[in-house]
């Protein structure tokens, strides 16, 4: 029983990260990254921050469930 909640936490947190992760914005280009002007730093605020944040959790989340998954097994 516990295994099918694990997995379907698993699952979940794998389709929402994935939804975070293609719903943020790149940033920077990628001639940035080879020396051509644009900042390649920049702060986070409002919803791109947050948004930032639920990525991370949902990583944490992600692998956790896996963690558990593997030790329960």
């Amino acid at each position: 029983m516990s295994a099918d909640i694990l997995g379907i936490i698993t699952v979940v947190s794998a389709v929402l990260m994935t939804a975070a992760i293609l719903l943020q914005s790149r940033g920077a280009s990628l001639g940035a990254g080879f020396g051509s002007s644009g900042e390649l730093f920049t702060t986070r605020r409002g919803v791109d921050k947050n948004l930032f944040d639920a990525t991370i959790f949902l990583a944490v989340v992600f692998v956790g469930s896996l963690l558990a998954t593997l030790l329960l097994t």
